[in-house]
């Protein structure tokens, strides 16, 4: 028996908003609390751990700031490979509601998967669902 093209639009959709519900979750989850790391403040850190390092005359923390450096160095080259959370939220609130309503989540459910009262509030999640 074929699906009509109803059907498989439906479907269609129902993976673009999982795709896009998905891909903030993630990132959500995968987030550290404080201060974001910027490659303004990574850079600031290097700087300031190679004068360290020059000042330093006790060799072992030397060697602690030397690896200290090379961390920090290596999360630049990294801080590049950064998620877009503005583009990932931007889907997630183009998609909440209907995908709230079809699969029946709550904002309290959204809420404890961390997602920000903000973000809820922009995709038209209300409180009482």
């Amino acid at each position: 028996m074929a699906m009509s093209d109803e059907h498989k639009a439906a479907l269609a959709q129902g993976r673009l908003e999982s795709r896009a519900i998905k891909a903030y979750l993630s990132v959500l989850g995968s987030r550290k609390r404080g201060r974001p790391v910027t490659r303004e403040s990574l850079t600031a850190r290097i700087e300031r751990i190679k004068s360290q390092i020059a000042a330093e005359t006790n060799p072992l923390k030397a060697l602690d700031l030397r690896q200290a450096r090379l961390e920090a160095e290596q999360r630049l080259v990294g801080i590049d490979d950064a998620v877009d959370i503005e583009a990932l939220e931007a889907g997630f609130v183009a998609h909440a509601a209907t995908y709230s309503d079809r699969k029946g989540i709550t904002y309290a459910a959204w809420r404890e998967a961390g997602v920000p009262a903000v973000a809820l509030k922009k995709a038209g999640v209300a409180r009482t669902s």
